[in-house]
């Protein structure tokens, strides 16, 4: 019989139901941040062709990642749409629909005409399908972790919470890996069908998915919350976490700054570096990634459980600090051309230093906000802060380095100036708040 509302689990059934539930919400954020991903990878080397012909390369480049920046854009508005009904009617029931809403608008980019044969409607259509994608996986983080948080014991959130983030480096792998492999494909066939297939096949996955989360059961911290505040207007959360926690968003969104900036610039922007830059093979750029994302699958729970233990501010700002001082000798490394080099400059700083920010991270914004405003709250904080952080990432690195001679001198100090930034703003988080309780503001 389930425990009522309110009252202690055994240890041991508390324990197995996390472990339900963490799994659940890794499989779900793996599907997504592959669907999310793969517009990434394959933006810089198909979309600017098929659906943003131009005279100049650069310009077909730049309008190919504008289309992946509008997915950032998006996000927030699914955060918002999916946060408001998260923190009224569940967290589970927001994460099925997320993952219907993800899924199905990238089977249709794989099934959607070229510039070639429907003119205009082709970039247009991508661009709303891009737009859905945006405002799927917008919902999907911050319901994904907060399951993971608000099951997990006190004293062993950080880990549980930096679970479902291995989602992230797994959908990386996965989009990687399967592009890295179609891209052995003669080149003709490759950009005829070779890359939908990795769109298409995303339908299998959905399903897959969708099934384990409709197995699970609700939050236990959510419906404690909804049941002690049932008959009282409490207001749109969205409100609610503006009145109650503004330094909170403000700071939370400056700590996400690196982690979008560095995971841009490492994920997606490094692959074209590699190709157009440097020289390399395309599946070796893809492939040197797919190797940092599987590093990053250990690395990610690591510091997960070290921020439980030393504090989820302190390991934040350390792992920024870190990325800090790796960029620049990470690009060293990469304009070699050296197989090895490019390896170690990629899989470093990107698979092992990285994790100490993103680890902890979904378990540094759940403490900032209380349980009847968390979904917004969490959501609000990485998906918006993702336009400037994520978005347009691949932008500002290709004009950095167009305006430079190709050289990544200013893109290093633009990732040295985000790093300082989210450095700060942890270290001013851990000030605020050494309980790791909800910092309320005073006008709480």
């Amino acid at each position: 019989m389930a425990a009522t509302i309110g009252q202690a689990k055994p240890a041991g059934g508390r324990e197995n139901d996390v472990r339900k539930v963490v799994f659940a919400s890794l499989v779900g954020s793996t599907i997504e941040w592959y669907d999310f991903f793969l517009y990434g990878v394959v933006a810089g080397i198909v979309f600017n062709k098929l659906y943003f012909p131009s005279d100049d390369p650069t310009v077909s480049v730049l309008l190919a990642y504008a289309t992946f920046a509008v997915g950032f854009v998006a996000r927030p508005l699914g955060g918002l749409i999916f946060g408001h009904f998260g923190d009224r009617i569940g967290r589970k029931t927001m994460l099925v629909l997320t993952l219907l809403l993800m899924g199905g608008a990238t089977v249709m980019i794989g099934l959607l005409p070229t510039y070639e044969t429907i003119g205009i409607l082709a970039p247009i259509l991508l661009l709303v399908l891009r737009v859905l994608q945006g405002i799927g996986i917008g919902g999907e983080w911050g319901g994904a972790v907060l399951m993971a948080y608000e099951f997990a014991p006190e004293g062993k959130r950080g880990f549980y919470a930096s679970i479902p983030q291995i989602g992230l480096s797994l959908g990386l792998f996965m989009a990687s890996g399967v592009m890295a492999l179609l891209t052995m494909l003669p080149d003709e066939s490759f950009m005829a069908w070779g890359w939908r297939a990795a769109f298409i096949a995303s339908v299998i996955l959905v399903v897959l998915g969708t099934w384990i989360r409709s197995n699970i059961g609700e939050s236990p911290e959510f419906k404690k919350a909804r049941a002690e505040s049932r008959g009282r207007d409490e207001g749109l959360p969205f409100m609610q976490m503006l009145k109650r926690y503004p330094g909170n968003v403000i700071l939370g969104m400056g700590a996400r700054y690196i982690d979008g900036v560095f995971f841009n610039v490492f994920a997606v922007f490094s692959i074209l570096y590699l190709t157009r830059d440097i020289g390399m093979e395309r599946s070796f750029a893809l492939w040197t990634v797919a190797a940092a994302a599987i590093v990053m699958v250990f690395c990610i729970p690591f510091f997960g459980r070290l921020s439980d233990h030393i504090g989820r501010p302190k390991t934040y700002a350390i792992g920024s600090l870190l990325l800090v001082l790796s960029v620049f000798p990470a690009f060293a490394l990469m304009s070699t051309g050296d197989p090895v080099l490019v390896v170690l400059g990629i899989v470093l700083p990107f698979g092992i230093v990285y994790p100490m920010c993103y680890g902890p991270e979904a378990a540094l914004f759940a403490d900032l906000f209380d349980p009847t405003v968390r979904y917004t709250g969490v959501s609000f904080v990485y998906q918006f802060s993702g336009i400037f952080a994520s978005g347009i990432t691949p932008m500002i690195a290709t004009a950095l380095m167009a305006a430079n001679g190709n050289d990544p001198f200013w893109l290093c100090v633009y990732v040295v100036f985000a790093g300082l930034v989210s450095m700060v703003s942890a270290i001013l988080i851990g000030r605020r708040n050494r309980s790791g309780a909800p910092m309320q503001t005073a006008s709480a």
